[in-house]
């Protein structure tokens, strides 16, 4: 099985780093690819292959997941929210892609197995650029809320949670297809 892993955001935030927790500093696009690194490496070590692009162009990580073939598409980000109060995990699909909400429920769920205290936000249906433009079956994750001192505290202690329940989350959706 082939799965292309995104990274949310430019490599070293440049240009765009995602959002920043205002207080600690911390950014998402170098959370989130911790996370991945993570994620890949569980992966691999089951026998699957990985490819991982962090970019800020979507195109290019689009593309770069149809021209390679990907079986799979996840997208790693962090969430936030002007009022800060906002927090949990949520798996976003592509509308009516019925492999892509099968993947979607099986990632949040596996997330939510593997990081205790996080708050469940659900698996909805959007129209991400990256949820459209690939061809594979995609999810985009936001894993927590940076913004949110708690969902951030869970995100920096709990890293390796993150990663297995994307990771688990995807082999449970190759053992149901």
């Amino acid at each position: 099985m082939r799965v292309f892993l995104n990274p949310g955001h430019a490599s070293n935030g440049i240009p765009d780093c995602g959002c920043v927790n205002p207080e600690s500093g911390v950014r998402e696009c170098d959370i989130v690819l911790k996370i991945a690194n993570r994620v890949k490496k569980y992966l691999e070590d089951v026998g699957y292959e990985v490819k991982m692009v962090q970019s800020d162009s979507l195109r290019e990580i689009c593309n770069e997941s149809n021209d390679w073939g990907a079986d799979l598409f996840v997208s790693i980000h962090c969430n936030a929210s002007a009022a800060r109060k906002a927090r949990g995990t949520e798996s976003w699909y592509w509308y009516g892609s019925n492999a892509g909400r099968i993947l979607a429920t099986c990632v949040n769920s596996e997330i939510l197995s593997c990081v205790s205290g996080l708050w469940n936000r659900g698996v909805k249906d959007g129209g991400y650029y990256v949820l459209r433009n690939t061809d594979a079956p995609a999810v985009l994750v936001e894993t927590a809320f940076l913004d949110n001192n708690e969902d951030e505290y869970l995100l920096v202690t709990c890293e390796d949670g993150f990663a297995r329940g994307i990771a688990r989350g995807i082999t449970d959706y190759f053992g149901i297809r």
